[in-house]
């Protein structure tokens, strides 16, 4: 092919296109008009001998031809942008640049204290705009809105990339004056009521199914896997709000341990190790290969990375000695 009459822009043109499979959305999203677009089709259409998106009752759908070339079109713009970003050093003591970060509740209250004390000391005018995983998509980080999301995936694009950021176990919360509190035991545990904390996942959330067990996560999976399912009285979005019912009332609540230490000079609540085995949970910070090359988004997501490996119980820690530092960001795995 004679690349001289093919406009890269085109390629951008394509690619929106078939991620929003609407003229009048793509020409939004672009900001030119609808014509505009129209006729970017037409070009993509001879450029390509396809119609690459047809009409149905459904609306505008990808020909296979489509399908074939979205990927090849997306890595292709990938690539161009690392060419052309121009290569500047990145001074966080200068910069007042803007991050969108996606953190579950648990992240939030465990992690981000220690990043944003160590962002005001070494980026004083950087700001964060803190955004709960249900309020995005895996499209808006996939399309750099988003500069990362930190939670924990059962699974992730394969376009992203990821890294771990720390291991922790569990532990149970209740109040001092829980009867449960003289004789604590799995025996004990199982005729107790209890609270769930969510396992936040990314887009707009449901309503829970208690007897949906591979779904309510890493306590009752693991209880399940002994052929036990313990009594849920309360289903929570937030572990703030759990660890206080547990104070207030006869309730246990099962979560990780590093969330549980927010509560650690409260005399008003026992802390005890769960009387059975749950296997730690994966704390992941991932991101979009748009934005993997950016220095901005490097150094942020170095600084997070190294705050959660100083913090990680020494047991359960990442292996992250044995990765240089550029090998300590991997592709997520299918």
């Amino acid at each position: 092919m004679n690349l001289h009459g093919v406009d890269l822009n085109l390629m951008v043109a394509l690619n929106v296109l078939l991620r929003e499979k609407s003229v009048t959305r793509a020409a939004e999203f672009l900001g030119i008009t609808q014509p505009a677009m129209s006729n970017a089709l037409k070009r993509l259409r001879q450029l390509f001998d396809d119609p690459l998106l047809v009409r149905t009752s459904e609306g505008m759908k990808p020909t296979e031809r489509a399908q074939e070339l979205a990927p090849h079109v997306r890595d292709l713009l990938i690539q161009v942008e690392q060419v052309v970003q121009p290569v500047t050093e990145f001074k966080p003591d200068k910069s007042e640049h803007f991050y969108r970060i996606a953190v579950s509740d648990y992240g939030e209250s465990s992690l981000m204290p220690l990043v944003i004390e160590a962002l005001q000391e070494q980026a004083p005018h950087i700001a964060l705009d803190i955004m709960a995983p249900s309020d995005v998509s895996s499209h808006d980080i996939e399309q750099g809105f988003v500069d990362f999301v930190i939670n924990r995936f059962d699974e992730l694009p394969q376009s992203f990339y990821k890294t771990l950021l720390w291991r922790d176990n569990f532990t149970c919360l209740f109040s001092a004056d829980n009867p449960i509190a003289e004789n604590f035991n799995f025996e004990t545990y199982m005729k107790a009521q209890h609270v769930w904390v969510s396992k936040t996942g990314m887009g707009v959330g449901v309503g829970v199914n208690p007897d949906d067990v591979q779904r309510l996560g890493w306590v009752d999976g693991a209880l399940n896997s002994i052929g036990e399912k313990r009594h849920i009285a309360v289903f929570s979005r937030h572990y703030q709000a759990a660890m206080q019912m547990a104070e207030a009332s006869e309730l246990i609540v099962t979560l990780p341990t590093k969330v549980a230490k927010i509560q650690k000079n409260n005399p008003k609540l026992i802390f005890a190790a769960p009387p059975f085995v749950i296997p730690p949970l994966e704390l992941t910070m991932a991101w979009s290969p748009l934005l993997h090359f950016n220095p901005a988004h490097q150094w942020l997501r170095r600084m997070v990375a190294e705050i959660a490996h100083q913090h990680a119980d020494a047991s359960i820690r990442p292996n992250y000695d044995n990765y240089s530092k550029g090998e300590l960001e991997e592709p997520a795995a299918q």
